[in-house]
């Protein structure tokens, strides 16, 4: 009996040093409570394949939409981006009879999720001329395809914001980068399975297929998201009734903002994602016009950018949760980017899937460690009981960079191979356009290094001296090892 408890104990011991994340869990919060919480994330990246991988392919090429019209269409979710922290607040200082502050906001954009992919196949037919026989007119297509794409939009910001809120509640504050890797994970992982998902299932393309694939992405999310909800927060008697007046948004957003390079991370964050998210929309148009590829290849290609980001942010929650420097994690993702960009840039004239495969996998990876970076940077401002504010504050510039980068890539696109048209400059024909984008955001990393650079030259500064690194450890803002 002893031999085999001492190789039990062994076992348990080697847990935490090589399971991904099972340091996360104590007592109070097991690590099934918080695999079974963090479902929600796997909603999220059912919606984000469908919009920035499945469709804007299945639009562009399939049924022949403008790359404009479907760059606009995909950008309407972001409308709601800035909102972020506003509803980061709200989860804050929500009251209501039974308690809650989290789960009424996951519930509410679990629903509008759920709405939007019900009429978005048939909205998308329309847009795409299909509504012929039945006599649609041209402008309903149009209309109802906005509010599918804003439904969409506006629930998976609101799930987002208040499920990492929520997260961030139930874990101490050391595990804070631990968490936000383990949900990040799991977003990456539901964007891996449901992308492989979604190519199988749209092997022999149709109209019909398509509506069985969105309308099954809205069954799926409602019964993810309230699995994830279940008996998770505690019920907080007598909130509803407490007399003592929450903060004012205001209030709450002066504190965030309060003290140095407050500003700076924010412009980090915003510069950074629009240069990783102005090849969203276009790596699988990318793949199937320059490279030839079938929409079931580059829809997979979202599974490979999703192993990319899985890697990287495994590793960035495994630094950064033994007090590494976030800034330092910002431009080592700014650094692989670079090359990654230029890997997909060189496919278009040696016409190589190899490279463009590789450069997919490294945006993947880099985008990871830079998201992570900003992320646990802006958790370790957060003033106390101001989770959601962080996270949305957060989440607004990266969503609201994220949309700007989706509208700008397709306009440039467009607008380049319209002038090479007009002039009669071969270059690289149809591929010249998306060369010019990727170059751009080559450019736009280089800004981000620069931008990110002082903040870790003052990081070395303030740990000039070798100490053991605490919580009151000024300009590292890691958690303690």
């Amino acid at each position: 009996m002893r031999p085999g408890k001492k190789m039990l104990a062994s076992w348990i011991a080697m847990g935490p040093r090589f399971l991904p994340f099972a340091d996360v869990a104590t007592k109070d919060l097991p690590l099934s409570r918080l695999l079974r919480l963090s479902l929600f994330q796997v909603s999220v990246g059912i919606a984000l394949v469908l919009l920035i991988g499945t469709l804007n392919r299945v639009m562009i090429v399939e049924l022949n939409v403008p790359s404009w019209l479907v760059a606009v269409m995909l950008a309407l979710p972001l409308v709601f981006a800035p909102f972020r922290a506003l509803i980061g607040y709200k989860s804050d200082t929500h009251r209501c009879a039974l308690g809650w502050r989290r789960v009424p906001f996951i519930w509410k954009g679990t629903l509008w999720q759920f709405g939007g992919f019900a009429i978005m196949p048939f909205a998308l037919l329309v847009l795409a001329g299909q509504g012929e026989s039945t006599n649609w007119p041209a402008w309903l297509g149009h209309v109802s395809a906005g509010i599918a794409f804003l439904l969409v939009g506006a629930g998976v910001h609101t799930v987002q914001t208040a499920g990492l809120a929520l997260a961030t509640d139930l874990t101490p504050p050391e595990s804070h980068p631990k968490v936000v890797g383990l949900m990040y994970v799991t977003l990456l992982l539901g964007m891996l399975v449901s992308s492989l998902v979604f190519g199988a299932a749209l092997e022999e393309f149709s109209p019909g297929q398509l509506v069985k694939v969105i309308q099954g992405a809205a069954v799926a999310t409602v019964f993810l998201n309230f699995v994830a909800m279940w008996q998770q927060e505690t019920i907080q008697q007598g909130r509803e009734t407490a007399t003592t007046p929450d903060p004012t948004f205001k209030e709450s957003w002066n504190s965030f903002c309060a003290g140095d390079d407050a500003v700076r991370q924010l412009v980090i964050v915003g510069v950074g994602t629009l240069a990783f998210g102005m090849a969203d929309v276009l790596l699988e148009p990318f793949g199937g016009h320059v490279l030839n590829m079938s929409v079931s290849a580059t829809t997979k290609l979202t599974a490979l950018l999703a192993l990319g980001g899985l890697i990287g942010f495994a590793l960035a929650s495994r630094i950064l949760g033994r007090g590494g420097d976030p800034y330092r994690m910002v431009l080592a993702g700014a650094l692989v980017g670079i090359p990654a960009f230029a890997f997909v840039m060189l496919a278009a004239p040696l016409q190589t899937p190899a490279l463009f495969l590789a450069g997919n996998f490294m945006i993947g990876f880099g985008a990871a460690l830079f998201g992570h970076g900003t992320l646990t940077a802006t958790m370790n401002r957060a003033p106390a009981d101001q989770a959601g504010l962080a996270l949305g504050s957060w989440g607004a510039v990266q969503a609201t960079a994220a949309g700007v980068a989706i509208a700008i890539s397709g306009v440039v696109r467009d607008v380049v191979n319209y002038l090479i048209s007009v002039n009669d400059t071969q270059l690289w024909g149809v591929a010249t356009g998306y060369v010019v984008v990727y170059a751009l955001e080559i450019v736009l990393l280089v800004v981000t290094i620069v931008a990110a650079y002082p903040l870790i030259k003052k990081s070395l500064g303030s740990t000039a001296t070798p100490t053991a690194v605490t919580p009151s450890t000024k300009g590292n803002s890691g958690s303690p090892a």
